[in-house]
């Protein structure tokens, strides 16, 4: 029996349909906004998670765009600090406290934590920093 390779989902996709992606996250994540209550942090997560993915989204564009293989753009994982670091030697200029917003985000494991850990999710803040990196 002959094994058939399996391609990763959006393996194919070209830079312009990953950013067309990307475009779709932010305005979701834009309209989840609102929902989210005062003083319960938990409400924000599915902005938060929204907008942590249009943002990956938005970087894998953009390598994508400037030739990176799409194996070694997976293999990066959810890392936006990795993201961005090859985003910035393929021309992209950041301010440097959306930068340092990235790096955050990765050394904090933001990504995990909105996903799959409510309970520091309770306790996110910077919702104003994750709309305006978003």
């Amino acid at each position: 029996m002959a094994m058939t390779e399996t391609k990763y989902p959006g393996e194919l996709a070209s830079p312009h349909q990953i950013h067309a992606l990307a475009e779709e996250y932010r305005k979701g994540a834009h309209l989840l906004l609102p929902l989210g209550r005062p003083g319960k942090p938990l409400t924000r997560a599915p902005f938060r998670l929204s907008a942590i993915h249009a943002i990956e989204l938005y970087l894998t564009a953009l390598l994508l765009h400037r030739g990176h293989d799409p194996n070694q753009i997976r293999k990066m994982q959810h890392d936006l600090a990795a993201r961005a670091k090859h985003t910035l030697e393929a021309g992209l200029r950041l301010r440097a406290k959306t930068a340092n917003h990235l790096q955050s985000l990765s050394q904090n494991r933001e990504y995990l934590i909105t996903r799959y850990g409510p309970e520091p999710a309770a306790r996110a803040r910077g919702r104003s920093r994750m709309a305006e990196t978003a």
